[in-house]
């Protein structure tokens, strides 16, 4: 084998590369989502945006959810018979209203218990969706967010705010039509989250809620945190499995240029004493 041979088995080994890492790296979340159904006898359905990086620019693209992932969703709930719990891991900033409500209603018809696990986040469209679950778990850290509407980039609550606040007759008619929408919107997207919490909930837990998330209460990207949802009178817990956050892992983020997080990957899970050299163990003076 000459110089010219090697060359070109590098370039083809080069080229596959990226699709064998990828075939293994799903093959390894089919073994752990496996796993996981088999230890809760469930139904386990992922719906995971990352941020992705376009092939030929390079610049970031964020991933939502959209009416694909709800096409998806409501077939793998489709081909789940009626007394399977299911469980669905969600970290996503949100998306379509249309297709969110869609997997929402979805899941508020399951006769069997539906759980959601919120590892990191799911926020907007994400927390529609964990509402309508008959119970979430998130992580100490994990959050949930307001599912206020948003009229392109003014929040609904907000323009509604302008009409109280300025004499009619200093309003124009884009802001008055822009108020009418936001009207609307607000109503149904309340009417929505009361209509997927009426049967979890008591009528004045249901009507709290509602009003909270969908007024303008807190801005739309406010972290609702395990014990902010606890208080609000969600139903959550925070046992976490572990195959959840180790599926987590086997989603990673597409590799940047610099990265500003850096450490040993290793659990550091015994009492002080040995050598801080030694993965497992971290020494303290």
């Amino acid at each position: 084998m000459n110089v010219g041979d090697l060359f070109w088995l590098f370039l083809i080994f080069g080229a596959l590369q990226p699709a064998i890492s990828q075939k293994l790296l799903e093959a390894a979340r089919q073994r752990l989502i496996a796993a996981l159904e088999a230890k809760r006898q469930s139904r386990v359905i992922l719906l995971v945006h990352r941020q992705e990086t376009m092939s030929w620019f390079g610049f970031p693209v964020m991933r939502y959810i959209d009416l694909e992932d709800s096409e998806e969703i409501i077939r793998a709930i489709h081909l789940t018979g009626p007394s399977i719990p299911l469980d669905l891991v969600l970290h996503t900033p949100g998306g379509l209203a249309l297709a969110a409500a869609q997997i929402a209603r979805a899941i508020r018809s399951r006769k069997s218990p539906v759980t959601v696990f919120v590892p990191h986040y799911a926020m907007s469209g994400g927390t529609l969706i964990a509402l309508a679950a008959d119970q979430i778990v998130m992580c100490e850290h994990s959050v949930l967010g307001p599912v206020d509407p948003q009229l392109g980039e003014w929040p609904a609550a907000s323009v509604l705010k302008v009409l109280e606040r300025k004499p009619a007759s200093e309003i124009e008619d884009r802001t008055w039509i822009l108020a009418d929408q936001a009207s609307k919107a607000i109503s149904q997207v309340k009417e929505l989250v009361r209509e997927i919490l009426h049967s979890h909930y008591p009528e004045d837990t249901v009507k709290e809620i509602a009003d909270r998330l969908t007024e303008g209460y807190w801005t739309h990207d406010y972290p609702i945190t395990y014990q902010k949802a606890k208080e609000l009178g969600l139903r959550v817990s925070n046992e976490m499995p572990n195959e959840v956050l180790q599926l987590m892992a086997l989603y990673p983020q597409p590799v940047r240029r610099h990265s500003g997080v850096e450490y040993l990957p290793f659990p550091y899970e015994k009492p002080a004493g040995r050598s801080a050299h030694s993965p497992g163990s971290i020494e303290t003076a």
